[in-house]
Formats: C-alpha cells, sequence, structure tokens
C-alpha cells in the first residue's frame, strides 16, 4: 500500500492504534505461512545420532528472529555433544522419553546431569551450553518440537561435554 506520493502508506494495527508500524519489505513478510508436515526440511544443521527437520526459517518463511522444527531419535541412539551458538532452544517433547544430558559442576567434580522427559515436558538450552540428546528407548524413535531464537539453526558440534563458565 502506498500513498498518492508513492511512499509506504502507514500500516494501523487495530489493536494498537498508537502504534505506527510498517510492513517490512517483501513477500514472505506480508503473509501468513502454512508448513504442513511433508514439507518439513531436512536441509538444516544436523548432529550425528538424530535428524532435523526446518518448518520455520528465514529461509522457509523470511522469520527474522526465530527458527521451528522437530528432531527425531531413533531407538537407542544418543547425539554427538552439542551446542546451539548465541541461540536460546525451547524443546517441547511430543512423543517418546528422550533424555538431555549436560555437564554440571558440583562439589569440585564435574558430572553429567540427564533430565528424563515424556510427552508434555518442555526442556530450556541456554545459548552455548553443550548438551545431547539420547533416546534409551529400545523400540520407539523420540520426536521433539524445537524453537530457537535465531533465524536458522546453530549447530556447534563437540568432541564432549563440559561445563560452562559463566561470569558471575
Amino acid at each position: 500500500m502506498t500513498t498518492p506520493g508513492g511512499e509506504p502508506a502507514q500500516q494501523h494495527d487495530a489493536f494498537h492504534p498508537h502504534l505506527n508500524a510498517t510492513v517490512p519489505n517483501g513477500p514472505l513478510r506480508s503473509r501468513l505461512h502454512h508448513i504442513r508436515t511433508e514439507d518439513v526440511d531436512p536441509g538444516t544443521a544436523q548432529t550425528e545420532g538424530m535428524r532435523r527437520f526446518a518448518a520455520i526459517s528465514g529461509q522457509s518463511v523470511g522469520s527474522e528472529r526465530l527458527w521451528m522444527g522437530q528432531t527425531h531419535v531413533a531407538p537407542d541412539t544418543a547425539s554427538a555433544n552439542h551446542h546451539h551458538g548465541e541461540s536460546e532452544t525451547a524443546i517441547f517433547v511430543v512423543r517418546g522419553h528422550p533424555e538431555f544430558v549436560f555437564a554440571e559442576e558440583r562439589d569440585g567434580h564435574v558430572e553429567e546431569i540427564r533430565l528424563r522427559t515424556r510427552p508434555g515436558d518442555y526442556i530450556f538450552v541456554p545459548p552455548y551450553v553443550p548438551h545431547r540428546e539420547e533416546n534409551p528407548d529400545p523400540d520407539d524413535e523420540a520426536v521433539v518440537v524445537i524453537a530457537r531464537s535465531t533465524q536458522e539453526a546453530i549447530v556447534v558440534n563437540l568432541p564432549e561435554l563440559y561445563v560452562l563458565e559463566c561470569g558471575e
């Protein structure tokens, strides 16, 4: 939409009439997107032992601050150790009982901490925290939905878990 002078017209949100927001440029940013299950994209960052599928990303829908998709971990499988760089990651367990493993210092010793989950549970992974996913079930695949705070999936594969040192 443009003004008679050819300039972009201001868009008004009926719920927030005091805001003078403009619609971002580009066809991907001016409409809703429907990504069907069969259309999720396996061409995203991967880690050995799991399969990631992108649904919402900068490439697929023009998102600027969000990536969303799903991860499948085969029965009796553990992923490689990894972190997701600057991304905050939220995980929702859809199927199975995946376990999320990270390192933590306790009483001067580094221990692996294991979070055991079930369908309906959520996990939050802060930026740069090394971890891995495991599916101890000998028969059934584990499936989770993932949302990240970056436009594309960031995956940094690691040789081992370590405690992330944070500034106090």
